[in-house]
């Protein structure tokens, strides 16, 4: 504690006597702080089924290619029975922050939209496919432009046709889905692409409006809103300009989730999406989540999202359908989040937390 209240001094008598940057000149970056934490700092780690985070874990661990990765990877088909060994015996907890930001967790889900292969009167909304003249190279039509001209019109990207654009758009919010034919069939699509253009949230833009407050804001009010008010809704959808065309990934069996970011299948309450900048995918995450429904619980960093940013931010994955959303979409709670890294990689930090 004396080194860092002296450095702080220094760092503040430095910053009297150093020239000021001008209006034109950025603020230079402030890389983030990592602290190194024993496993009995994490608030209810005894309690957690570590074998079920080992299971996660391996889900994907195969994938990666690091070194020191690989070798846990190994380890782990053979600490089964004693997975809380296995990741105290491996790992070290290290808790990442960085400057101006606080944890926030949410949650997301995999829906099911009733749907068919082809249009009807009932079934009017079509889920598309990436059209190949978006490359992510720069931002392509807004929202409002592809759903009000006729860009997608006879080129065949329609995947499927749904029967509700208010459950179309919170699809494209999640990024993938499971879309149930009439004849039983099920069709399961996954994020395939997006527009380029920066996501919006519509609840914000509620509060903004004072239609709610922003305890009030959950996806199922916001849905009821835009069913009862038609012709407006329709107009909310349109503020946010983000649009996400899908791919069919039918070849992962129901039972399973659906695939992350490491095109593996995401698992309930134990997968997590995260900002790659801040915890490498493939990680083990610890969270703490408080709120009205508290998590204590070991889960694996297998996914990201566009809205996923910053050090102390996570997405917990709840599962499928409508009870998972409707779970899911009560999570915005405060907390920590504390990566568990291989011993070698957290030591390695060393010089960042010598401070």
């Amino acid at each position: 504690m004396t080194f860092r209240l002296g450095a702080a001094l220094l760092a503040g008598l430095w910053a009297m006597s150093a020239p000021s940057l001008s209006a034109s000149e950025p603020e230079p970056p402030v890389p983030p702080h990592h602290r190194i934490l024993d496993f009995a700092d994490l608030d209810g780690w005894a309690e957690d089924d570590h074998a079920a985070a080992l299971d996660a874990f391996l889900v994907t661990c195969g994938d990666l290619r690091d070194p020191d990765w690989t070798a846990l990877c190994a380890a782990a088909a053979d600490h089964r029975d004693v997975a809380r060994q296995f990741f105290e015996l491996f790992f070290r907890p290290v808790e990442i922050t960085h400057h101006r930001t606080e944890a926030l967790f949410t949650g997301y889900f995999e829906p099911e939209l009733d749907g068919a292969p082809h249009a009807s009167p009932r079934f009017r909304w079509p889920v598309y496919s990436l059209p190949p003249e978006v490359t992510g190279d720069g931002p392509w039509l807004s929202r409002r432009e592809i759903l009000s001209t006729d860009v997608m019109a006879g080129r065949g990207l329609e995947i499927a046709w749904v029967d509700d654009p208010v459950e179309l758009f919170f699809l494209q919010i999640q990024g993938s889905g499971r879309i149930r034919f009439p004849d039983g069939r099920v069709v399961r699509v996954g994020y395939g692409g997006a527009n380029g253009h920066d996501y919006r949230s519509i609840g914000q833009e509620l509060v903004r409006r004072g239609v709610y407050e922003p305890h009030q804001v959950s996806a199922e009010v916001i849905k009821n809103w835009v069913r009862r008010n038609p012709v407006e809704g329709e107009e909310l959808l349109m503020h946010n300009p983000a649009y996400v065309f899908f791919r069919e990934v039918s070849e992962v069996p129901a039972e399973r989730g659906p695939l992350g970011a490491m095109n593996r299948s995401v698992t309930p309450l134990r997968t997590v999406a995260v900002d790659p900048e801040y915890t490498p995918l493939g990680a083990p995450v610890w969270i703490e989540k408080d709120g009205a429904d508290p998590m204590r619980r070991l889960m694996i960093a297998q996914d990201t999202g566009s809205a996923i940013k910053g050090a102390q931010r996570a997405d917990i994955f709840v599962g499928t359908g409508a009870a998972a959303g409707d779970r899911a979409g009560t999570f915005r709670d405060p907390g920590r989040m504390v990566v568990l890294l291989p011993i070698q990689r957290a030591y390695a930090l060393l010089p960042d937390l010598v401070q």
